[in-house]
Formats: structure tokens, C-alpha cells, sequence
């Protein structure tokens, strides 16, 4: 099982309804069967309203009871989140930041994270499946024992901070935008959504004034080899693909008990998602035991872990075998071609050194071997 940190910006976090989307996201996860840690923010607008409410208690005020002020905001979502999990049947419980502790220096309103003890954490993951919501931004001094916030935009840094802390396989970033993009895109509406970017490209842009993460979070993430991903919260949580988690030993969940039952599995086809941590597999077996394999993969869904089961029986496999293939080029590229030019879909392939297998729909199987045979001049 993989462990993650989801970490949610104000704007995920606006109010009761919004933590609501936020908790079927978490809810998604922990159905996936992760361990999962939350970090919030303070709802959207709430660290303004307290900050503002500091400087007219005082212009001079006091570093220390500031903290004491501001850091009240992520409090209340961590309790709110806990609260409506809960609601859902996820056993859940909310963490301020010196109850970890994230043990952090002096530096009143903009302090650095000196160490973080997960092991509590980690524990009530092993022991209870319990989620943990830990509010953002805070965190405690050692030798004072005050509360410390970590600058505007803290709670990316505390995300990441975390995730190396209890060794998560990831930390995903969810915030009004789905992902890092070339420029901004109120700004220009052509700019690109980048697939993946360096930790040193993306501390540049942060630091030149970027929105998306912190600075500090960027350097922890750099710092630890955090594995982060940029996502919106405001996608819904049905509409995001579930597969099956992409880890040592899955494989063998799926493929042994089939195995056992004396399924022959063949044409085996594996994609790994963007992420790194899921995957979708399609295999093949013989029609006559289609329904006797749902049957035993149903049963093992608890082991494997996945999300969801697919299956279809109105597919055919189409094969073309000749040890020319070693020695020429571009055969297997020549029959995707001619299927396309006949309307007809390629839902799988697999390949050998002197073979390629395609998995099309059944309907098309007359013509597709038609085409084939005559594409590679077998009829002559």
C-alpha cells in the first residue's frame, strides 16, 4: 500500500461545502487503500481577516502572540475536515503542528522546519487506518515551547516536510489549478500544462514569483527527493480515474490466484499512470473461462487493491508471426496503419521478436485478418 500526503490550499478549503469535495478526494484515496496524511491551510481569506485584526490590536505587536493569532485558521479547517470525514465512515483525527511536533526555529512569522517526528503518525496508519489532518503553516519551537508559523504559503512547506517525514511515496498539491503551466494562464491563454519539471526549474519560478508552491517547500522537496504533483481540487473526486497501485508484488496478487484456478492468462499489457504510483493491467484469457476469472479477481480485491474491474468478451486477438520482423523494419507499423484506414480500433498490443498480437473487437475480426493478409501479400 502507498502512503501519500494531500495537501489542500484555501481556496480548496473556502467553506463547509468546499471540505466536503476535499473529503471525498481523501476518501478516494483511503478506498485505494493508502495510508494518507492531509495537510490544510486556513480557509480562503481567513489569515487576511487575522492578520488585519493584529495590526489593529497593535502596529507594534508582539512576533510571538502573532503566531498565536494567525495559526488559529488552519486549526479550524484541520477539526472541520476531521469532523465531515468522520461523516463519511473514515476513521479520521486532526493534528496541530506541536502536537507531531514539527519542531522549527525562532523566527516568529517566517520559521523554518528544524525536524518533524512521524512515527505517531505512522503508527495509528498500521494500527487504525486512520487518516491524520494536520493543520499547516505551524509548528513549535523547542526550547520556548511558543507556537511559530512559517511564512505565507507555509502549508506546502509543511506538506513536503511531512512526506519526507513519514517516507511517503508521494505529496500531491491540490490547488485551484491542475497542474505547473509555462506561464500563467489568466495571463496567456495558450500556455501549456508541463508534464513534469525539474526541482531547479520550479524553484526558479517560484522564487521569481510563481504561485503555485513555496520556495521552502520546493528545496525540502529537492532536499529529500519528495516525489510532488500538482493538482486541482477542484476536479471531481468520481471523475479521476482509480487504477491499481503500481508496487512490488501486485502482479503477482493478480496472476497467482488466476494461476491457481488454472486460468491461462495471456497477452498481458501493462501502463503505468503519470504519477508513478498507479497502473492500469489488461490480460486476455480464453473465452471460456472469462466469467470463472471475474469471479476470482473479485474475490481478491482486498489483496490486490484495485479500484475498479474491467473485463469484456467481444474482443478477438489478431497475430502476425514471421522471422522476417528481426531484419525488417516498420512491419508491425504497416498493419496499424492499414487497420486505421479501415475504421477499425486497436485496443491492445503486445510484441515479440518474430511476432506482434493485436487485441481488436470482435466484430471486425473477418476484416482485420482480411486486410492483414492481403497487406503482407500472403495471398500471392
Amino acid at each position: 500500500m502507498s502512503r501519500l500526503v494531500m495537501k489542500f490550499g484555501g481556496t480548496s478549503v473556502a467553506d463547509v461545502e468546499h471540505i466536503r469535495n476535499v473529503a471525498r478526494h481523501v476518501k478516494r484515496e483511503v478506498d485505494a487503500g493508502h495510508e494518507v496524511a492531509v495537510v490544510v491551510s486556513a480557509m480562503a481569506g481567513t489569515t487576511d481577516r487575522l492578520v488585519s485584526w493584529c495590526r489593529e490590536a497593535a502596529p507594534l505587536h508582539d512576533a510571538r502572540e502573532y503566531d498565536v493569532v494567525v495559526s488559529s485558521g488552519e486549526q479550524v479547517t484541520a477539526g472541520l475536515l476531521a469532523i465531515v470525514l468522520e461523516g463519511m465512515g473514515v476513521n479520521a483525527r486532526s493534528w496541530q503542528g506541536w502536537q507531531l511536533p514539527i519542531l522549527t526555529s525562532n523566527a516568529h512569522g517566517g520559521a523554518r522546519i528544524v525536524d518533524i517526528n512521524g512515527q505517531e503518525l505512522v503508527k495509528r496508519f498500521k494500527e487504525r487506518r486512520e487518516v491524520a489532518v494536520i493543520a499547516g503553516f505551524q509548528g513549535i519551537h523547542k526550547e520556548t515551547g511558543r507556537l511559530t508559523t512559517l511564512g505565507r504559503g507555509g502549508s506546502d512547506t509543511s506538506a513536503v516536510a511531512i512526506a519526507a517525514a513519514i517516507v511517503a511515496d508521494r505529496c500531491d498539491i491540490y490547488t485551484d489549478v491542475d497542474g505547473v503551466y509555462t506561464s500563467d494562464p489568466r495571463v496567456v491563454p495558450r500556455a501549456q500544462r508541463l508534464d513534469r519539471i525539474a526541482y531547479e526549474e520550479m524553484l526558479e519560478l517560484a522564487s521569481l514569483g510563481a504561485k503555485v508552491m513555496q520556495v521552502r517547500s520546493v528545496e525540502l522537496g529537492m532536499l529529500h527527493n519528495v516525489r510532488i504533483f500538482v493538482r486541482s481540487s477542484f476536479e471531481k473526486p468520481e471523475h479521476i480515474d482509480p487504477r491499481v497501485q503500481d508496487k512490488p508484488g501486485v502482479a503477482a496478487a493478480i496472476f497467482g490466484p488466476l494461476a491457481e484456478s488454472n486460468i491461462n492468462v495471456d497477452m498481458i499489457v501493462q501502463n503505468v499512470s503519470g504519477d508513478g504510483a498507479t497502473t492500469d493491467v489488461t490480460f486476455t484469457v480464453p473465452a471460456a473461462d472469462y466469467q470463472r476469472a471475474t469471479d476470482v479477481l473479485i474475490k481478491t480485491k482486498e489483496q490486490v487493491g484495485y479500484q475498479r474491474l474491467d473485463g469484456a468478451n467481444d474482443v478477438a486477438k489478431i497475430s502476425v508471426i514471421g522471422i522476417g520482423m528481426r531484419s525488417h523494419a516498420g512491419v508491425a507499423a504497416k498493419a496499424f496503419k492499414a487497420l486505421a484506414e479501415k475504421g477499425i480500433n486497436i485496443r491492445a498490443i503486445t510484441t515479440s521478436e518474430i511476432k506482434f498480437s493485436l487485441l481488436i473487437d470482435a466484430n471486425y475480426t473477418e476484416l482485420a485478418v482480411r486486410t492483414l493478409h492481403s497487406l503482407y501479400e500472403l495471398d500471392k
